[in-house]
């Protein structure tokens, strides 16, 4: 019998039990719907976690010293910046490219002195997809060019030093050669972003004001940010940039310069993959049981089928075939009735600010993210999720099958 045959006989053997094949291709629709939102709520989530976090500083690649991640210090810079990110621009995978300086410094006013981190951009080269922080200045304003001599204060820290917006600043640091150096600034701009480690203990300043204040030359900076269009090819653009520009300098990942936040996500990823593997041996469970159960009751009709010429290869053909039909209807189902629930998650997501006690942000690894969580699903997780689920259908038929070709006419007959 051609394949074409057995295919359909396989199709009408699984309508002689419709209840217990729709509770089979139930089973397979929910836990697709499952694993398809929780693996598109956490593909979203993180990937906006690294975004984030990439235009709060770093990049998506950063370009340093090789002796900075070890030991921040802005006597460790990077020189030739300029044609760094000439080189880094011409990435097709590159967005755009920023210079920044990186370090801590001590600021005073007349009420009170605290250290912070500091972060120096050029507010011209800068713009809401490289900097996250733009859209946070919810007074004053930001710097108009990289030679301005304002500072810009997170709220919290602001409140710490009892100054206001126009008050002066002194700012303190260590340049190149281990000296101290002073600058003053007016408060140009509160920051605020709902992340208590950076409203507590962050400052920005214009980054031709630092380097004159510390001695760079005019293409000096401690780091070089790398922005990308999507943060899954941050890994071939580091190579290849370090194809680019040699030893001059080390080129990391996000992952690399912000460990803190790639021991969360992946702890989280870890946590997912689990939950995932046991969704799908539930669901090979339920298909295992569903056929086992059918072969095992039809064995008086495989022993029948057997008799008149049927050979054991295409008995578990025919079992398998029904494995087969499962996993593409259950597919179909799953299709059907995860459509609306991820279209919503897509959309309107949930806000879980109740949760956290109504705060408008939540702070993971440094990073403050929003409180709405939504699903994004990349098309190669969704791909995944297919082949997982059909997989696994086909192997819960392989022992029914095979139980089912190994029957023996002569006792299988017998059976009532």
């Amino acid at each position: 019998m051609r394949s074409t045959g057995m295919a359909t006989m396989a199709w009408r053997n699984l309508r002689r039990n419709r209840r217990r094949t729709a509770l089979t291709v139930f089973g397979i629709s929910f836990g697709v719907l499952l694993a398809v939102i929780f693996t598109g709520v956490g593909d979203s989530s993180y990937a906006d976690m690294i975004d984030l976090a990439a235009r709060m500083g770093t990049g998506h690649v950063t370009v340093q010293h090789s002796d900075y991640l070890d030991t921040p210090s802005v006597s460790k810079t990077v020189t030739g910046t300029t044609k760094i990110s000439t080189l880094a621009a011409r990435d097709e995978n590159v967005k755009s490219v920023s210079t920044r300086i990186t370090g801590q410094v001590l600021l005073a006013t007349s009420a009170a002195s605290y250290g912070a981190a500091m972060l120096a951009i050029d507010p011209q080269k800068e713009n809401k997809d490289t900097f996250a922080l733009f859209d946070s200045v919810t007074e004053g304003e930001m710097f108009e060019s990289g030679a301005d001599k304002g500072i810009i204060l997170g709220a919290k820290l602001a409140e710490n030093l009892d100054t206001k917006m126009g008050r002066k600043v002194v700012y303190t640091l260590t340049d190149k050669s281990g000296g101290i150096v002073s600058g003053l600034a007016r408060v140009k701009g509160i920051l605020r972003t709902g992340s208590q480690s950076v409203d507590a203990g962050l400052c920005i300043l214009p980054i031709d004001t630092v380097r004159k204040t510390l001695g760079f030359d005019t293409d000096e900076a401690t780091q070089v940010a790398v922005f990308l269009d999507d943060q899954r090819n941050s890994e071939a653009v580091a190579q290849r940039l370090k194809t680019t520009i040699g030893e001059n300098a080390q080129v990391l990942t996000w992952d690399k310069s912000n460990p803190a936040l790639a021991g969360f996500i992946g702890m989280k990823v870890s946590g997912t993959i689990i939950f995932e593997i046991l969704i799908l041996i539930l669901i090979a469970a339920g298909i295992f049981n569903t056929i086992f159960v059918s072969v095992m009751e039809r064995m008086r009709e495989f022993g029948i089928m057997s008799a008149i010429g049927f050979s054991p290869a295409k008995i578990f053909s025919l079992v398998m075939w029904e494995s087969l039909w499962i996993g593409i209807i259950g597919l179909i189902s799953a299709a059907t009735i995860t459509a609306y629930p991820y279209y919503l998650m897509a959309t309107k997501g949930i806000d879980v600010s109740k949760m956290t006690g109504g705060e408008q942000s939540i702070e993971v690894a440094g990073v403050a993210m929003s409180p709405i969580i939504y699903a994004d699903i990349y098309p190669q997780s969704v791909l995944m999720i297919c082949l997982a689920v059909f997989g696994a259908t086909l192997l819960s038929g392989l022992y029914p099958a095979w139980r089912a070709g190994r029957v023996v006419p002569v006792e299988s007959i017998k059976l009532v």
